[in-house]
């Protein structure tokens, strides 16, 4: 007895505390996504829309569960022999991502709750599915190893296919959850082979441990370490729709439901870059070189691609709006993913450009597709003139896609908008990437054009009231998207007064580990 006494005495133990205050933005998404699925089974029809309720004080209650976390001091499923070896670590970083992407669930979950009435979606698989992407988009912020990267970014994607296809009988939605489960497979394939190579030429998987091994590689791994860097990134490019992986968006937004559209364009762009950040800037520093000039490259094919695709939109195209929405929002990826590539040539401190402009983007795109939600109750066609002289028929709405466009075009009284774009600006020179800052320049005037166009129109007259396109044809708005677009303007008016609000996370340090 006493032998064994000594055994257990010298053996560490293996057994982890689990920091539940840490993981319960997590938790508690989950766990309302499996309570909305059970209780489906015992609701009756007429009583469904509670389960879209549920949903929102869901997401509400995860998102309020971050504000014990601001100090962003916590890590847990930690490596007993390497305290510093985190799975889940909830720093600074993980803490505005959560906080994104969570607002941004919630956001979607409001203009959802119409639209799963009105086109009859089955609302208890829509609500699950929609709370199971998000609580797998929370989590991948948070994970600080390579497993537990690729199960969040399945966890936050598998979902999302079901979501495009949802509304049954619709030949483009089936066929754009087609064509997007089929390309993301093969990134996430792709990268699943990447993290292989890097797991074989360092033995860990540990985000830390993989950074300090790969500082001193042996000769003769170096190009398979080069080669899994390398393919470990194409399924964080694809989610982030970068160029040459951007080929599913225009498609996938159209035939999508407008919501969730609006939530591929916001989460899943924060899915993307996120993983980027982290296998770039905290397992892959020694490899900078590699991924730096890849990243740089990809953002200035992202931005100048999406851009030149925007300007070509004609405005009589059937779901034209939808489809510029899709490709401004590649445009945006690319300056996304510019303080990226600069994190390669000075201090990892640069990526917070990249989340104080994901934080503004959220908030005006999302806007911008609640005002399309709101409009296409009347026109279903989705083009961009249908939206000339709104302003006559709804001068709220109008008034705030106006403000969003702006903000989107970084002009004023978009202060916020326009204030991102320094920063971002700012990163690529501060890293010697002069030729990129001023590729972004000469895009963000190409963007100018589609952005104040759109803009334009609606304070323009209409063309008359006859018919169903007309303005006779106006409803009430539901509340929901009325609540959706009142919050979005409120939050990117409030932001443009006091930018500070947004722009310290660019100074700030982020990560604890």
């Amino acid at each position: 007895m006493t032998a064994l006494t000594v055994l257990a005495a010298e053996t560490p133990s293996l057994v982890q505390s689990v920091d539940w205050l840490a993981i319960a933005p997590v938790v508690i998404t989950a766990v309302v996504g499996l309570a909305v699925l059970v209780a489906d089974l015992f609701t009756a029809e007429r009583h469904k829309p509670v389960l879209g309720w549920i949903a929102v004080a869901g997401l509400a209650a995860a998102t309020a569960s971050l504000l014990p976390l601001r100090a962003g001091d916590r890590s847990t499923f930690c490596l007993t022999a390497d305290p510093e070896a985190c799975s889940y670590v909830a720093d600074h970083f993980t803490v505005v991502v959560q906080f994104l992407v969570l607002a941004g669930a919630l956001l979607t979950a409001l203009l959802s709750v119409t639209a799963v009435r009105d086109t009859r979606m089955p609302a208890g698989e829509y609500w699950f599915l929609l709370l199971s992407s998000a609580a797998g988009a929370a989590l991948l912020p948070a994970s600080r190893d390579l497993a537990t990267l690729i199960v969040a970014l399945e966890v936050a994607s598998l979902p999302a296919f079901a979501l495009v296809g949802m509304r049954r009988g619709d030949r483009l939605s089936s066929e754009a959850a087609l064509k997007f489960f089929l390309s993301s497979v093969t990134a996430t394939a792709v990268s699943l082979m990447g993290v292989s190579f890097v797991y074989a030429v360092t033995g860990s998987m540990h985000l830390t441990q993989v950074a300090d091994r790969l500082e001193d590689v042996p000769g003769q791994l170096d190009t398979l370490a080069m080669a899994g860097v390398a393919l470990t990134l194409v399924g964080f490019a694809f989610k982030t729709a970068a160029v040459p992986f951007h080929f599913w968006v225009p498609d996938t937004y159209v035939g999508a439901p407008l919501p969730i559209a609006g939530y591929l364009s916001v989460i899943g762009k924060a899915v993307g870059f996120t993983g980027l950040i982290l296998v770039t800037v905290i397992a892959f520093p020694a490899y900078a070189q590699v991924w730096g000039p890849a990243v740089a490259v990809l953002a200035a094919l992202t931005m100048t691609l999406g851009n030149a695709a925007a300007v070509r939109q004609s405005a009589d195209r059937p779901n034209s709006a939808v489809r510029l929405l899709a490709w401004s929002s590649v445009g945006q990826a690319g300056y996304l993913l510019v303080p990226i590539a600069a994190a390669a040539y000075s201090e990892r401190d640069q990526i917070g450009s990249t989340l104080a402009y994901a934080l503004m983007y959220a908030a005006v795109n999302l806007g911008a597709f609640a005002v399309a939600a709101l409009v296409a109750r009347t026109k279903p066609l989705h083009r961009i003139s249908d939206y000339r002289g709104l302003y006559a028929e709804r001068p709220l709405a109008a008034l705030s896609l106006a403000f969003f466009l702006l903000c989107l075009a970084g002009l004023p009284p978009g202060i916020i908008g326009l204030f991102a774009k320094v920063t971002v600006f700012q990163s690529a020179v501060d890293a010697g990437l002069g030729w990129l800052a001023v590729l972004m320049a000469v895009n963000v005037v190409i963007a100018l054009y589609y952005y104040l166009r759109w803009t334009a129109l609606l304070f323009r007259a209409p063309e008359g009231a006859e018919g169903p396109q007309g303005a006779g044809a106006r409803t009430k708005a539901p509340w929901p998207v009325a609540a959706a677009i009142v919050a979005t303007a409120i939050t990117a008016v409030v932001l443009s007064g006091a930018p500070q609000l947004v722009l310290r996370v660019a100074s700030g340090s982020l990560f604890t580990q």
